[in-house]
């Protein structure tokens, strides 16, 4: 990780962790394993020589034709990262409600934005679940915006998007922001997004992301979804041209991966039944979340979370180690669901770790 920027977040060159170049299947990051079937392409495909459209015209475009949405209603972004650090300093947010353990960059654009954080906690002996909504009533009062992902990440628990529909209709002078980042992995998927809800209640803004389930984090594509009058509003505060012409580009090519959006999504299903189904008899792991393509774990086998790391490592494989999250610091590590090859290699592992490492 570069000095620079403190906070670890998955994926790491493999020869960081062994000291040589060796492949490590990676499960620390939450993308899918599959890449989309978007062609062969070179710089000669696109127009670097020219601008690309200052607005991102091509990423609005794809997600009006892909998702329904009304043009107006998109703001494309270099990634949904964007709108993390946008909206704190456009909408001049002082307190702000965030759900912990979840995505460090939440707080980190918050504080950078001169915005008070209050965590509203989610415990472990609550399966990680968000609690009651009198209890977000409640820290709402004194508040500005209520910030969360559905779902949420690192615990990988659903956010009712019922519960953000009935809060924004009770506080519609605050503003109640939601990155759906993973919601595409889903089974509710289109059902529980919150992308269509923006025309009818202003104070619903969805940031979402296509790096993940697309297979593109290095593209950084994503967009913010919000009313049309809000849209205007964020483009005084934003960058021109944060948008490139390869990712304009591509987006537009990822409205004829249908077959790979329903291949990607019945992979993901049954293999998380199958990790769900045959991880809890493995001793000394306890498994939570599951919504989404990864699963948060404890190592409960006695000895440090390190000797896991370091044993799966020998074994060419990588987890998250989530020790840095808040309230997660207790042996908590977290694993992508991969292909069905790639998830058996891990099982096999765990399986192994709990019997060579004791105490």
């Amino acid at each position: 990780m570069n000095t620079l920027y403190r906070h670890r977040h998955g994926g790491v060159p493999h020869n960081r962790l062994t000291g040589e170049c060796r492949e490590l299947i990676d499960f620390s990051v939450n993308i899918s394993p599959l890449f989309p079937p978007i062609g062969n392409l070179s710089l000669e495909s696109f127009s670097l020589q020219s601008y690309p459209s200052i607005d991102g015209r091509g990423i609005r475009e794809f997600y009006s034709a892909r998702f329904g949405l009304d043009k107006a209603a998109v703001l494309p972004l270099n990634g949904s990262i964007e709108g993390i650090y946008l909206l704190p300093r456009a909408l001049g947010l002082r307190r702000i409600v965030a759900i912990s353990p979840s995505f460090f960059e939440y707080e980190r654009a918050g504080r950078i934005a001169g915005a008070e954080m209050i965590f509203l906690p989610l415990a472990a002996e609550n399966s990680f679940r968000l609690p009651a909504i009198e209890e977000i009533a409640d820290l709402l009062l004194n508040a500005d915006a209520f910030l969360a992902a559905n779902p949420n990440n690192p615990t990988g628990t659903e956010l009712p998007p019922e519960i953000i529909l009935a809060l924004a209709s009770r506080f519609p002078d605050k503003w109640f922001i939601v990155d759906e980042a993973f919601i595409q992995f889903t089974p509710a998927f289109p059902h529980n997004t919150l992308m269509r809800k923006v025309m009818a209640l202003k104070n619903v803004i969805v940031l979402h992301s296509l790096t993940k389930f697309y297979a593109i984090p290095g593209l950084r594509i994503g967009a913010l979804i919000a009313h049309p009058d809000l849209v205007l509003r964020l483009l005084d505060f934003k960058e021109p041209w944060t948008v490139n012409a390869i990712a304009e580009s591509v987006a537009g090519k990822l409205l004829q991966c249908g077959d790979y959006e329903e291949k990607l999504r019945v992979m993901i299903f049954s293999e998380r039944v199958r990790i769900a189904g045959l991880l809890p008899m493995i001793e000394g792991i306890k498994l939570a979340g599951g919504a989404a393509n990864f699963f948060l774990a404890q190592w409960q086998r006695g000895c440090s979370l390190d000797a896991l790391l370091s044993y799966l490592v020998k074994r060419g494989i990588f987890v998250r180690d989530c020790r840095n999250f808040s309230g997660l610091e207790d042996n908590y590590f977290r694993f992508a669901v991969r292909s069905p090859e790639e998830n058996t290699a891990l099982l096999d592992a765990l399986q192994a770790a709990s019997g060579s490492l004791q105490s």
